[in-house]
């Protein structure tokens, strides 16, 4: 369930592409600054990760997060982090329509994938935070992610996802051409903030997704000679929003405030 006081100043959003979004307000200290905060594949505002997690940030920062498409009480259906960026983008605008002069962008796991090609594709965003995203579409090189695949692809599985995980996925294949990727997006987030966080422990995506983040980040820095303000934070836990600590979202909090002074 919910919390009712915490998510007590919800708004239905409509994306650009027509998508009703269900998303929640949490105002905090932090002056003009607030953080959009974008959870995962099969999460949501509901979920009790991602309820810990707004609740921590909160304690910081003002927080704006939303079901993403296809998840909780959202319409449509969920892409895998393709046109979930029309989602961020929504949540992002109202921020502004709320008088938040800096915005900042929070994602997890698939979440992270969506907010590095938001702010790669789309900008708009004062800085990015992702956290045990993927940096290549389709990785099937932990077993997880293949079961994850599995499921998405096998339509009982699909099934079970809908009526029981309340998590509705668009049938495969997938369209072609495929998007771009998020190592493809982040050479354009600079100079915007960038810091990706990544559990040595993730049974998801292993180092090498994050290191090649960071690499296209710093790269496409240096093609359009702007400033880089990447960071990279490869740290002890496991996998998103269920395995970080109270700790390190503080310190992510500490990261948004060193950098928006």
């Amino acid at each position: 369930m919910a919390d009712s006081t915490l998510f007590a100043r919800q708004q239905t959003l409509v994306t650009d592409d027509g998508v009703r979004l269900r998303a929640a307000h949490v105002p905090g200290p932090g002056g003009p600054t607030a953080l959009v905060v974008v959870h995962g594949f099969n999460a949501g505002i509901d979920k009790p990760a991602n309820v810990t997690v707004v609740r921590t940030l909160a304690t910081r920062f003002p927080v704006l997060t939303m079901d993403l498409r296809g998840h909780g009480r959202s319409d449509g259906l969920c892409t895998l982090g393709d046109k979930e960026v029309a989602d961020v983008d929504a949540v992002v605008r109202w921020a502004r329509t709320l008088g938040y002069r800096r915005v900042v962008t929070v994602g997890f796991s698939m979440g992270a994938s969506v907010v590095v090609r938001h702010a790669g594709l789309v900008g708009g965003v004062d800085a990015v935070v992702e956290v045990s995203g993927p940096a290549f579409w389709n990785y099937r090189g932990t077993p997880v992610m293949r079961m994850l695949h599995f499921g998405v692809e096998n339509r009982v599985a699909r099934l079970w996802l809908t009526h029981v995980m309340r998590t509705r996925v668009i049938p495969p294949p997938w369209p072609e051409p495929w998007p771009e990727s998020p190592v493809e997006a982040a050479t354009n987030i600079p100079p915007a903030p960038f810091l990706i966080v990544h559990g040595t422990e993730d049974g998801f995506f292993p180092v090498e997704h994050p290191r090649a983040l960071a690499n296209a980040a710093r790269a496409g820095a240096a093609a359009r000679d702007v400033p880089d303000e990447t960071d990279l934070w490869l740290r002890p836990f496991g996998h998103a929003e269920a395995a970080i600590s109270r700790d390190l979202l503080l310190r992510i909090t500490d990261w948004v405030r060193q950098q928006l002074r």
